[in-house]
């Protein structure tokens, strides 16, 4: 996931995407409570991702005032 993919998004999209990837979060932390978990690094990757978004949808904002 880029920024540049997720600024071409409309604010909309891009609330989707954070609430589908803070789903994906809190699936992944039970799977590492549970030691389900075999690949790590998707919780650093996905904390990531959701700050893109987060970043993103500020930069947004910022635009419009």
């Amino acid at each position: 996931m880029n920024a540049k993919d997720l600024r071409e998004k409309t604010d909309v999209e891009l609330e989707k995407e954070l609430l589908t990837l803070r789903e994906d979060q809190f699936k992944l932390r039970i799977q590492k409570a549970t030691g389900q978990l075999g690949q790590t690094h998707l919780l650093r990757e996905n904390q990531r991702n959701i700050a893109r978004v987060k970043t993103v949808l500020r930069e947004k904002v910022g635009q419009q005032s």
